[in-house]
């Protein structure tokens, strides 16, 4: 370990930490004790090459000839760069006053058209707090809160401009069923049955605007709709949040009778209902393991990433959100919790890498160590799920970010 802050500490000298341009000329070689690839076998040690942001090699030391003049790095573990499949990070954040809580707007019990590229800050100090944990790309926007909040988008944690950052603009669309989507002071809605009623009508009328646009070029544009008639065809899924079962049949009653696509998140009880997940084939972002158990959340358990697994029910790991500061967790973190509780190191690591990348619609750039893809890496010290293991830095699109080791 010591070894490894040394090494840390030494790249911090010779590397700026915030450069100003993604894959500069010169190549850089990232060699590692082991190469955790998601592709086959670790590579024990292995070797990544990139130039110009992208990953030009990768393979075992012995067999990749490394350019000359490149500039390297080293570590005991490298990863592809990790993932943080549901977060909302960038719209929340680091000060927790009002001025930097734009994850919710409470205007309005259904806003679709809420962008989360126009609320995201690429520079609050959170963005570059979860990259020094290896985190390169967050999926993250609009929270829970409200029976529609907005949508959702998938960018990466240079800190620079969304411009320059963002993967996809659109991934998800952010909906509440449960208490959490409730109306305050009288404000619909204030049950389960009205807030179910709400969304079904809401999407029964955007059937009927794309009904209506297809005939008449024409018609007012409404954004809202807009935004829900990419869900009805398909294009991007709902994410929502429910806790209870019968929230969560709910869901699946709402996906079922529309034939859309359907992402749970958080899911405190999940596991009463494991058979019923894996028919609809849904994806399941299970609550953060340190969660704090209480109200929808009484019957949550560390061990659900695990259940998830063994019934064969497809997930990814998050970060998450809960209403109190700093309102950003760690999704390194909270992995290492649920490999503690019986998840299988290797999956949490796909958890936060490959499979969150699929989730997101972005695997064909991000999520793994291939030739080709973006040069996105994490850097550790040891095993990234051991709590004495220190993160050395990160590399996203070629870029290194060598942060103090945490």
């Amino acid at each position: 370990m010591i070894a490894g802050l040394v090494t840390g500490l030494a790249l911090l000298a010779t590397v700026p930490q915030h450069p100003p341009a993604p894959g500069g000329a010169a190549p850089i070689v990232v060699r590692g004790e082991t190469v955790h690839t998601l592709h086959g076998a670790a590579l024990t040690p292995g070797v990544v090459v990139v130039q110009q942001g992208k990953i030009i090699a990768v393979g075992r030391a012995a067999d990749v000839v490394v350019p000359a003049g490149a500039r390297e790095l080293t570590a005991k573990v490298v990863t592809p760069g990790l993932i943080d499949a549901h977060a909302t990070v960038g719209l929340s954040g680091l000060l927790n006053v009002p001025h930097d809580q734009d994850q919710l707007e409470r205007s309005n019990a259904m806003q679709p058209e809420l962008r989360a590229l126009d609320a995201f800050n690429p520079r609050d100090e959170l963005v570059a707090w979860v990259r020094s944990f290896g985190v390169t790309t967050v999926h993250t926007g609009h929270g829970p809160g409200a029976l529609i909040s907005g949508q959702t988008m998938a960018i990466k944690t240079h800190g620079r401009s969304v411009e320059q950052d963002v993967v996809r603009p659109l991934v998800m669309v952010a909906v509440t069923l449960g208490d959490g989507g409730h109306g305050d002071g009288g404000k619909a809605p204030g049950t389960r049955a009205k807030a179910v009623a709400m969304l079904r009508e809401q999407l029964l009328a955007t059937q009927a605007y794309v009904v209506k646009r297809g005939k008449d070029a024409a018609a007012a544009v409404d954004l809202g709709h807009e935004t829900l008639a990419k869900v009805l065809a398909g294009e991007v899924p709902l994410l929502i949040t429910a806790h209870r079962a019968y929230d969560l049949a709910s869901a699946l009653r709402v996906a079922d009778e529309f034939g859309v696509r359907v992402v749970l998140d958080g899911a405190a009880e999940a596991y009463l209902m494991l058979p019923q997940l894996l028919l609809a084939k849904v994806v399941v972002l299970p609550h953060p393991a340190m969660a704090r158990t209480g109200g929808e959340l009484a019957n949550g358990t560390m061990r659900l990433p695990a259940l998830l697994h063994e019934a064969g029910v497809p997930f990814a790991l998050q970060s998450g959100y809960e209403s109190y500061v700093p309102k950003t967790r760690v999704v390194l973190l909270e992995a290492a919790v649920a490999v503690g509780r019986g998840l299988p190191a290797e999956v949490a690591l796909r958890a936060l890498t490959i499979d969150a990348a699929r989730l997101c619609g972005i695997d064909g750039r991000t999520g793994s160590i291939a030739v080709g893809k973006d040069a996105d890496l994490a850097l550790y010290d040891g095993d990234p799920f051991e709590y004495t293991t220190h993160c050395l830095g990160t590399v996203i699109d070629g870029v290194p970010y060598l942060d103090s080791p945490r």
